[in-house]
């Protein structure tokens, strides 16, 4: 695996998976502004990856902010925090980690703005560390329910570069493989920038598992044909209901797998349920720039000039479709994640047994 983010000699090192598979290129964000780009121009993507990028970048912006007392320095904090906040709309491990941030950044006031800009560098690195251990949890808790010689179907990519490392729907068929089980992946290509085709198929490769490209409209194929078992996909965004945002053509794939009786699993940590959206169709959906439609990966353009385009990012897949979130804590199904919301709650009470 290799990093998606570091913080390097006080700049913060992005893996452009715009760029991959064919080069393995990390930006150099020396401001905060560059991270931003960064995160809006897709250079790294994938909610948890995009929060612990937030946090880095915010270490970085605290450092540019000139003040000479915590009173000044605040204002001018928040206003860093907002920029960051509006680089993408449906992720919400993105404004986790500015709540985390801005949390820490007031539980520790009292100290030296110097001390606060090095905690702030030190608790974004806490935070990548924590993010890589709650996937490998996430992973040990998906792996029970992935068979040997199972057949998995995954869209878009929920590997190790949409996180801080080891991935969640990623991390499960690397923590079944782990465990000694034979796997083999359909991997959808995830039109329209094809996160599929581009970074799970490699990292799948990488890491030698098996798997297979299909187009993502080859999926009713392969269910007709009884070629898959089990599909497990990433998610961006866990409504209080259970409905999941994700990248768009997942939801078509989850009326699929009900269609044909496969289980149909989403793996993601519990900083993506956000118990303060009541249900899926209160996500805000973020609609991306024409061309990414109109041309393969911005330079062969495939559609006639002046073509309407319609590019929603994301879709919303109902908690009826979903046999169960997998997360750090447990599986769960949907209907049941609200009972989590209070953390005195034992999760043991609600987790699915494989």
């Amino acid at each position: 695996m290799i990093p998606t983010v570091e913080w390097k000699n006080g700049i913060v090192m992005m893996l452009d998976q715009t760029k991959l598979p064919f080069e393995t290129v990390y930006q150099e964000c020396k401001d905060y502004q560059t991270v931003a780009r960064g995160i809006k121009e897709l250079w790294v993507r994938g909610a948890p990856a995009i929060g612990v990028s937030a946090a880095m970048g915010l270490a970085l912006g605290a450092r540019e902010v000139e003040a000479s007392s915590f009173d000044e320095f605040w204002p001018k904090f928040e206003a860093i925090c907002a920029e960051m906040a509006a680089t993408r709309p449906t992720a919400v491990n993105l404004f986790w980690a500015i709540d985390r941030i801005k949390s820490f950044v007031q539980k520790n006031k009292d100290f030296s703005l110097d001390a606060i800009r090095e905690l702030l560098v030190k608790e974004s690195q806490k935070m990548i560390d924590e993010d890589i251990a709650t996937n490998k949890r996430i992973g040990a808790f998906g792996a029970a329910f992935v068979s040997d010689e199972d057949n998995i179907i995954t869209h878009c990519n929920a590997g190790s570069i949409a996180t801080a490392g080891y991935g969640t729907a990623e991390g499960v068929m690397r923590a079944a493989v782990e465990e000694g089980k034979k796997i083999h992946v359909y991997v959808d290509e995830t039109r329209p920038v094809l996160q599929g085709a581009r970074l799970t198929a490699w990292e799948l490769m990488e890491e030698k598992i098996p798997c297979t490209l299909v187009t993502d409209n080859m999926a009713g194929y392969l269910l007709e044909h009884d070629m898959v078992d089990v599909a497990i996909v990433g998610a961006d965004r866990v409504a209080r209901n259970g409905d999941v945002a994700n990248k768009i053509g997942t939801y078509p794939l989850a009326v699929l797998c009900k269609e044909h009786g496969i289980p149909f699993y989403v793996a993601a940590p519990f900083s993506t349920i956000d118990y303060n959206t009541a249900t899926g169709f209160d996500i805000p959906i973020e609609e991306r720039d024409p061309r990414e439609v109109t041309h393969v990966l911005g330079k062969t353009q495939i559609a006639p000039d002046g073509v309407t385009v319609l590019n929603p990012a994301f879709d919303i897949t109902p908690a009826r479709y979903i046999t169960a979130i997998i997360t750090e804590k447990g599986a769960f199904k949907p209907q049941d994640l609200h009972h989590l919301s209070d953390p005195k709650r034992d999760p043991e009470r609600f987790r699915v047994k494989e």
